[in-house]
């Protein structure tokens, strides 16, 4: 085990990480490379300025830092960066789209799944940026987590096949947008339901989304939640 001589004298720099990460985000992730790629991303994303803070996946290659502490990993730091990455994804934790180009091989892009990375990637999607703009036309294709890595993710094990036809069938008739929201709000006001889910989908299929208050009012759901 290597040792740290701690942090050294003086005015140090210091990294933003949203509190939520520690209350809801790390008590999910059971896998060091899962772990050591998304503190990393946090405090890339952190040190980037301006409206689009994303990274590659040429980019964090591209770091000795991360590099070096995935060596340690049981598989080359290449592949266990591209483990972390996919574990990132698929928890949700990070956004990915893919950036391809006749003239240049494919670029893989992340964003932190918070407002600002969600409203990056949007924009990725309605053609209003691509990175390193110039060259051959980009087409872009992003990956988003399913509802049933969202569901998984957030309330745990698909116990029936009636509850995964109910998620499939989500999944058909609502926007994405609105299926990643209502969950954000269900885990807001820990009420871990797929009932809860449901019934904000058809207040906003109904009466619109952009009809309630905020993202998170406990009491438009208020009969769901179990106290």
């Amino acid at each position: 085990m290597s040792g740290f001589p701690g942090f050294p004298e003086g005015k140090l720099k210091v990294t933003r990480i949203p509190e939520r990460f520690f209350a809801d985000l790390l008590p999910l992730i059971d896998d060091l490379v899962e772990l050591k790629v998304t503190l990393h991303c946090l405090w890339l994303f952190d040190q980037v300025r301006g409206e689009m803070p994303h990274t590659t996946e040429a980019e964090l290659e591209g770091d000795e830092i991360l590099m070096r502490g995935l060596s340690s990993a049981g598989s080359s730091p290449r592949d266990a960066l591209r483990e972390g990455l996919e574990r990132a994804v698929a928890r949700g934790t990070l956004l990915q789209a893919t950036v391809h180009r006749s003239d240049r091989p494919e670029e893989h892009c992340f964003f932190l799944n918070s407002e600002s990375g969600r409203a990056a990637l949007a924009r990725m999607e309605r053609g209003e940026w691509t990175p390193e703009d110039g060259g051959a036309p980009a087409r872009l294709q992003a990956r988003r987590p399913t509802i049933f890595n969202l569901y998984e993710q957030n309330f745990g094990l698909i116990q029936s096949a009636l509850l995964a036809d109910e998620l499939k069938d989500a999944e058909a008739t609502y926007p994405h947008e609105w299926i990643e929201g209502a969950f954000r709000i269900a885990v807001s006001n820990n009420v871990r339901r797929w009932a809860y889910v449901r019934r904000i989908l058809e207040n906003w299929e109904r009466e619109g989304r952009g009809t309630q208050r905020r993202e998170g009012d406990e009491t438009r759901y208020a009969d769901f939640i179990e106290h």
